[in-house]
């Protein structure tokens, strides 16, 4: 044999034992459905950790009634049921009539999307800042708003003929932004009453929108499971989502079985995607999954203090209703990017939810809101963006409630609460009002202080070129600042120390 021949066999053997070998380390790299699996080789990605800022959209045929919620379609069936003193039940029956003759499947061909422009839409989100989006796939409701292999009712074969969802991942990719999907489906089996014979959730022609009748105190059954994890599996497939997002109901009794199986395929398919994928579930409660393994969300609320692991808030630019309604009362952006800022300080980002109108606009007031948060990140998202934790969060009288839905008993901000983020051996304080007489005083950097070492080299502000004067006192570090504030919100500065 030639020594050419004997190169190229020596060649060919070891590109095959290498391939070989790349196969095996893929295999091994394949998660069990075993916690202890998922903890060995996962980690969130710092995409995730970088991101800080999101968009969340509910949109849907809940969009065509606009009135009291997103909740409007159990509305029409629940007498009880009510948001902000709107009954779905009256308002439905005086404007539309019973339930028998126009029920909730009546609304999808009037959710046309005719207006909806998906590369609108990522242009305005890429505007705001935001470096993920994460529209609903499907809620409550059991409308699929992507192009579902498992139910008729879709935004393909219905309603707005398109599969929408498709058309804003492309967009939201092409401006380089994540992205994700979420799903309320768990909770779809028991959110339909059906008390009268005559309506339309009782006729078997359409138990594939409003589901069988069941007892809402009996657990699921597996003929639902299995559809749960067709439908949600069919999801993850075909949108290859960069974040999947679960509401409340995956944690309810009798889901124990789909817990460590969808955590385990999900995982798995980041793997054969080769990229990284972020689990979220609102498990604050039953502790569903270990909180090494996912992103705890939490909705309309937020932490108190530093969490050990990245976390989510989700809240909705509005008050009222995640869904677009006509009543809407907004948030200001001020009490917004107060709320960012927060979270940011204490690892976590913020999952700021929209409501688009039923012909795929996005309300003038939204727009707005959007717009003033993303001018104040241009201006500084230094102190937000690819950011981590300090040894304390911040400082100030301001106290943040903790947990799901307890937005509501926060207070707003003043200019002695401070937020601290770190990056690059630099600390970035920002200030969350601005102060009457100029002067802020940032305590926690007092001299001698017990939190950090290092002298003080040099501090500037990066909301505007406002001249500063610093000193640091006993009673802290002491900034007095020139001029009117450059912004609105809340007012960054950047600290660096020596090296000793």
């Amino acid at each position: 044999m030639n020594l050419k021949k004997l190169k190229i066999i020596l060649s060919t053997a070891l590109l095959f034992f290498s391939l070989l070998a790349f196969a095996q380390v893929k295999v091994a790299k394949k998660y069990k459905a075993d916690w202890e699996s998922i903890r060995n080789g996962y980690e969130i990605p710092d995409w995730f950790h970088d991101a800080k800022f999101g968009i969340f959209l509910h949109w849907g045929p809940y969009a065509v009634p606009a009135y009291s919620s997103e909740k409007y379609p159990k509305g029409i069936y629940d007498p009880k049921w009510q948001k902000g003193g709107l009954k779905p039940y009256t308002y439905h029956r005086e404007k539309y009539g019973e339930p028998s003759k126009f029920g909730y499947k009546d609304f999808i061909p009037q959710f046309k999307a005719e207006n909806f422009d998906a590369q609108e839409w990522a242009t305005l989100f890429k505007k705001a800042g935001a470096r993920y989006v994460v529209p609903v796939a499907e809620h409550h409701d059991g409308y699929a708003m992507y192009a579902s292999n498992y139910t008729r009712w879709n935004v393909l074969d219905t309603g707005p003929k398109k599969d929408v969802m498709r058309m804003l991942q492309e967009a939201c990719y092409a401006q380089g932004m994540k992205f994700g999907v979420s799903s309320h489906f768990a909770l779809h089996r028991i959110y339909y009453r059906k008390d009268d014979p005559s309506w339309d959730t009782n006729d078997p022609e359409f138990y594939d929108l409003y589901g069988e009748p069941v007892d809402g105190n009996e657990l699921p059954t597996q003929k639902f499971l299995n559809l749960w994890w067709n439908r949600t599996t069919d999801i993850i497939d075909q949108y290859q989502p960069d974040l999947l997002w679960f509401d409340f109901g995956l944690d309810k009794p009798g889901f124990e079985p789909m817990h460590k199986k969808i955590l385990s395929y999900y995982y798995n398919k980041g793997l054969e995607w080769d990229k990284g994928v972020v689990f979220q579930d609102k498990n604050m409660r039953n502790k569903s999954f270990p909180e090494d393994l996912i992103v705890l969300d939490i909705e309309r609320g937020r932490m108190d203090g530093i969490y050990k692991y990245p976390w989510q808030t989700d809240t909705s630019i509005g008050k009222v209703s995640w869904g677009y309604v006509e009543n809407e009362e907004y948030k200001s952006s001020d009490y917004l990017l107060d709320e960012l800022i927060d979270i940011v300080s204490k690892n976590g980002c913020l999952l700021l939810n929209v409501g688009p109108k039923a012909d795929g606009t996005i309300p003038d007031e939204a727009k707005k809101i959007l717009v003033e948060m993303g001018n104040w990140l241009q201006l500084n998202g230094e102190a937000i963006y690819d950011t981590r934790p300090w040894k304390i969060f911040g400082e100030g009288p301001t106290q943040v409630s903790t947990g799901h839905h307890s937005e509501k008993n926060n207070k707003q901000s003043g200019a002695e609460d401070i937020r601290f983020t770190t990056r690059d051996g630099k600390l970035y304080a920002t200030a969350l009002a601005w102060p009457d007489n100029g002067v802020i005083l940032i305590k926690s950097l007092a001299k001698n202080n017990a939190l950090e070492a290092r002298k003080i080299k040099m501090v500037e502000m990066i909301s505007g070129d406002n001249t500063i004067d610093w000193k640091q006192t006993e009673k802290g570090l002491r900034l007095k600042i020139e001029g009117d504030k450059p912004c609105e919100a809340a007012y960054s500065f950047r600290i660096a120390f020596t090296n000793r």
